[in-house]
């Protein structure tokens, strides 16, 4: 009996060691940041982005509902806080580098670029992140939650942003952090 006890003992410590794991994930940076005031943050359900005249086809209206939720949080570039920017922005590189983070395209220059990066299958993707980083205007993360989503579909939906189905002014802030305009992210 004590032998079987001890035994069990090491089964719990033994999850206990390696069952933690000390990196940290997306979700809980951007949880952590919703409080912080340098941080744009925008979270969105995507019922909320349909606009008024929307005009979906059944194909996009069944890509649209694949996509559950939007989260983004940008940080701006403003005097004196390059430090900062620089420590956040290679935090998230961290975090997205991560093995279960897989990427689909990747863009830029060490002062500019985006990355595009899922969980999932590439025929059914649950998390799609977009980290784009401009050294001079900021840097903005975008997680959409979903189910099953596809990234051919996607790009699909994204006409819709163009034909004004899609309302985006709901993340012009996110926009003007990178000199755009909000009904042209």
């Amino acid at each position: 009996m004590v032998l079987f006890k001890f035994i069990i003992g090491l089964g719990i410590m033994a999850l206990a060691l390696f069952g933690c794991n000390s990196e940290e994930s997306l979700q809980r940076y951007l949880v952590d940041k919703q409080e912080d005031n340098n941080f744009v943050k925008v979270d969105l359900a995507t019922s909320l982005l349909q606009s008024e005249n929307a005009q979906f086809t059944k194909e996009e209206r069944d890509i649209l509902n694949t996509v559950k939720k939007i989260n983004v949080v940008a940080y701006p570039v403003k005097q004196g806080n390059m430090v900062e920017y620089e420590a956040e922005k290679a935090k998230l590189n961290t975090i997205i580098a991560q093995e279960q983070y897989k990427t689909l395209i990747k863009y830029g220059s060490n002062n500019k670029g985006a990355t595009l990066k899922y969980l999932g299958e590439e025929d059914a993707i649950d998390e799609l992140i977009v980290f784009a980083s401009d050294d001079e205007r900021g840097f903005a993360i975008f997680r959409l939650l979903g189910d099953n989503m596809r990234p051919d579909s996607m790009l699909k939906l994204m006409n819709s942003i163009n034909s004004g189905d899609i309302d985006a002014s709901k993340l012009k802030s996110i926009g003007e952090l990178f000199g755009t305009k909000g009904d042209s992210i």
